[in-house]
């Protein structure tokens, strides 16, 4: 029975997770759970699975859930308590589920522990993609991607020569504003941009789908997860969301993954490989599908997808600020105190006004991210 401990427990990819668990209770032992603040979800999950260790980050929700966990649960609270669960001895397997910057010290705390990484976190690799496959080439093949996109790519090369792959294609759904023109972005609301056509995620990462930054950002990720330069990743957009990413080989052939839209498949694979086992996703008949359509994101209309490209061009450092800002950016978004064509001007702004650290430490990339927030912080017009 392989021991799993969740980080990011009563979001999306956690709750779906222990869903995964449920199906297979005599294959995983739920040993860590973690949250931000969803307080009574976690204290739900704590009296179900019965983790050795909990935390939860946000101190209010902790005092008011912890002195109804049961003793032999150890709860936790703020960034050490996760920290704590990230590195437990009495876990085989580490699901990264966290949103932002976070989840890059979580994961070198795994990493260090010797566990299996399912990472469902991209700013881990976004902001520290260096450091994180040092990491893990020293300690062997231990992460396994569970973002769809990236799985299918993982997935296409099992098998393959990696020396025979010619490029990446990493498709996207386009978000919900692919058929809008250019001028009515500037007139979108939060409301619009929450309006997800294929996905149900969180709010940022929804907005980040809208403005086609999640897309850069895996662009960023694939690089340093497949090592591979920027001119060999290609985005393209399908809005069916079927083909979740290909594999294009020097001969030509290429190779995708496919099926419905489900993130219990990836997430199964990823805690799992190699073994294969039925995650309960509905099944994909490509007959019942009339068609398959493919065509090329507008990098004018959604800059940010470009100035993910500049970021990992720009090498070191400028990745970490891009994500900074852009978390920046879709927070003042979401709080109605900026457009949505506001959001990638913040970002174009941070990252060719910076300095540009060739090889960061882990102490530079958290300053870069303080620095980055705190200057928009200054600028007081979101305020």
């Amino acid at each position: 029975m392989k021991q799993i401990a969740i980080l990011g427990s009563t979001g999306s990819i956690g709750t779906q997770a222990l869903q995964i668990v449920d199906r297979y209770p005599e294959r995983f032992r739920v040993t860590g759970l973690t949250a931000k603040s969803n307080a009574q979800l976690l204290r739900k999950q704590i009296l179900q699975y019965k983790p050795l260790i909990a935390a939860i980050q946000d101190k209010n929700a902790y005092e008011a859930i912890c002195s109804s966990i049961p003793p032999e649960t150890v709860l936790l609270w703020g960034e050490n308590g996760m920290l704590t669960v990230a590195a437990m001895e009495q876990a085989d397997i580490l699901l990264v589920a966290v949103v932002g910057i976070a989840g890059l010290p979580a994961v070198m705390k795994g990493i260090e522990s010797g566990k299996r990484i399912a990472l469902a976190n991209k700013e881990a690799l976004v902001t520290g993609g260096r450091l994180v496959t040092e990491a893990v080439k020293a300690r062997g093949d231990i992460l396994y991607p569970v973002d769809s996109e990236h799985s299918a790519i993982f997935q296409c090369l099992q098998g393959q020569d990696r020396s025979a792959v010619k490029r990446l294609i990493l498709t996207a759904s386009g978000g919900p504003f692919r058929e809008y023109p250019k001028e009515k972005l500037k007139n979108v609301t939060v409301a619009d941009a929450l309006r997800h056509p294929t996905w149900n995620m969180g709010k940022k990462i929804t907005v980040d789908s809208a403005t086609l930054m999640n897309k850069g950002l895996e662009v960023i990720e694939a690089s340093w997860l497949f090592d591979m330069e920027a001119k060999d990743i290609k985005p393209v957009i399908h809005p069916e969301s079927i083909v979740h990413s290909a594999v294009e080989f020097c001969d030509g052939a290429v190779i995708a993954q496919m099926g419905e839209p489900d993130m219990k498949l990836p997430i199964l694979y990823a805690l799992e490989y190699p073994k294969r086992l039925d995650a309960g996703s509905p099944r994909l008949s490509l007959a019942s599908r009339a068609k398959l359509t493919f065509f090329e994101p507008d990098y004018e209309k959604f800059p940010c997808l470009a100035l993910a490209f500049e970021a990992l061009k720009l090498g070191g450092n400028a990745p970490a600020a891009l994500n900074a800002a852009n978390e920046v950016a879709v927070e003042y978004f979401l709080r109605e105190k900026i457009g949505f064509c506001d959001i990638p001007d913040i970002i174009e702004h941070t990252i060719f006004n910076m300095n540009v650290i060739e090889n960061p430490t882990i102490s530079d990339i958290y300053e870069t991210d303080r620095m980055v927030r705190l200057q928009w912080k200054q600028e007081g017009q979101f305020e």
